[in-house]
């Protein structure tokens, strides 16, 4: 208690003290310095105030004052109910629809009344399918609204409610296609994509997912009839085989510039083999993007360097995920010597993968350009020597980072992102457990200066001078950083996605 000011008995209870000190303590996973020593430590919910104050004691100062703050109060505690578990928060800038905006959603919310769609621009139409994909309201009947002889690509983002017939109808009537892509393509058999190799003479690129019902033999007769195929993109097809991808390369080979065989359940080293006669005999592999990822059974290391011998040189983009049994050799011996043009690299989940190898081999990798987009999720084993030299090679340049699950990173190398990655628009931080306020505020606006008043690092030094920044983020995930609160800085045109806060 407090006596009247200026008696004999004005003092002050410690225990009133430190309960009037809780609505002023800094927010938990900030950055403090200590009143007593100067050190610069980080606030939690134990930190205990100053006696006198003001300030804020780091727990070593305040357990030589006699502090216990890990000592619970006499106080009973509120037991947690149900409704007290953690909740996402999605910091997501939310802009007032425009016209065109409005009238889509309008279009699409009546897309069964709609007779014609007549000449709103490529955009507009490609818009309107999103939108109908939302919530699978293409149907064989409103599809053909899309549909056009002038038509050069057609893309459809949910093609699950199209029947095989549909699918015959969409090559006669878009028989100038050179590009399709059909999204959720189950329905697709046989009998429906022979007819669509058939109707569809000029078509140099397709894309499809889950292709499941296609066999063998039509996808063989597809490839003899597009000879001059230059893109072939397909994920989730069991039945594509060695004798299918055979035929793909002897006749398609010396045009392909674009290959994906994503989540191919036989997918093996003998693929990886057939794929080499890209460059092999006197040819010259034209391949630029590479999708090799998420195979049932991962392809052995040595194949994928012998791969990489024979077809790396041109490659721009290469997607090994998943192939579990290839390592730090597969840098060393792969990339390293074979890679020159790289400018996308995707790595997930190679837990073979060491902070040693991947450090040492961007220090190295001097004959390939700064990469634009690199992820390498779930890769639990690197930390800070890789994330530095990642930046080293290419921080200047990346636009695109993935290092969700990376638990041991540091706090400090976190934060010079702002000096040295300034060019990100996309940042998956999930699982790290240093992301912290701090972290995205210095990501947001750049980091204080190096300055003689220590109290200038603090979080909420306003008055700090500042250097760097990522500002031209748009998006940063960090699901499963509990050290994110509330009050992590926000700019506008940055979604934050991810934050947990209790109910």
């Amino acid at each position: 208690m407090r006596g009247i000011k200026g008696s004999d008995d004005d003092y002050v209870n410690e225990d009133d003290e430190r309960y009037n000190a809780l609505s002023s303590r800094p927010a938990p996973g900030s950055f403090s310095n200590c009143a007593h020593c100067e050190k610069r430590f980080t606030v939690t919910i134990y930190t205990s105030a100053a006696i006198p104050g003001p300030g804020w004691l780091c727990h070593p100062c305040a357990k030589e004052k006699g502090i216990e703050p890990l000592k619970k109060g006499s106080q009973s505690r509120k037991k947690k109910t149900v409704a007290d578990r953690r909740t996402i928060t999605t910091f997501e800038e939310k802009r007032f629809p425009t016209l065109v905006s409005l009238c889509i959603q309008l279009i699409s919310k009546h897309i069964d009344d709609v007779e014609s769609l007549g000449d709103i621009g490529t955009m507009n139409v490609e818009a309107i399918s999103k939108t109908l994909s939302k919530n699978r309201s293409l149907t064989s009947e409103n599809a053909q609204l899309f549909y056009s002889t002038t038509n050069a690509t057609l893309t459809l983002y949910d093609a699950t409610n199209l029947s095989p017939d549909a699918f015959s109808t969409l090559g006669y009537l878009n028989s100038n296609l050179t590009s399709l892509r059909l999204d959720f393509c189950g329905q697709i058999n046989d009998e429906a994509f022979n007819s669509l190799s058939t109707s569809l003479p000029a078509l140099t690129e397709i894309e499809l997912l889950g292709p499941f019902l296609v066999k063998p033999a039509a996808w063989k007769g597809f490839f003899t009839a597009h000879p001059n195929l230059s893109s072939f993109l397909i994920t989730q097809s069991p039945r594509f085989d060695l004798d299918c991808l055979i035929c793909l390369v002897s006749n398609c080979g010396s045009n392909l510039r674009a290959l994906r065989l994503k989540e191919i359940g036989k997918l093996d080293n003998e693929f990886l083999q057939e794929l080499s006669r890209l460059g092999q005999d006197g040819n010259t592999s034209q391949l630029a993007y590479l999708d090799l990822s998420e195979p049932e059974k991962s392809c052995d290391e040595k194949a994928m360097i012998e791969l990489l011998y024979f077809i790396g040189r041109r490659l721009t983009y290469l997607n090994v995920s998943n192939h579990i049994i290839i390592g730090d050799d597969f840098l060393a011996e792969g990339l390293l010597p074979h890679t020159k043009t790289l400018r996308t690299l995707v790595l997930d989940n190679l837990p073979e993968l060491t902070d040693k190898g991947v450090s040492k081999f961007f220090q190295s990798w001097n004959d390939n350009p700064p990469l634009v987009h690199l992820s390498l999720s779930r890769n639990h084993a690197l930390a800070d020597k890789s994330l530095q030299s990642i930046l080293d090679h290419s921080g200047t340049k990346l636009e695109e980072l993935n290092l969700n699950g990376w638990k041991d990173v540091g706090e400090e190398i976190l934060t010079t992102f702002a000096t040295e990655a300034r060019e990100l628009r996309k940042l998956d931080v999930g699982w790290i457990r240093e992301v912290t306020d701090f972290v995205v505020k210095a990501w947001v606006d750049g980091v204080p200066e190096k300055s003689k008043n220590k109290r200038a690092m603090e979080l909420d030094a306003a008055h700090a001078a500042r250097k760097g920044g990522c500002f031209k983020l748009e998006e940063v995930k960090v699901w499963g950083c509990n050290r994110i609160t509330l009050n992590c800085p926000r700019k506008r045109g940055m979604n934050i996605y991810g934050v947990e806060t209790p109910k």
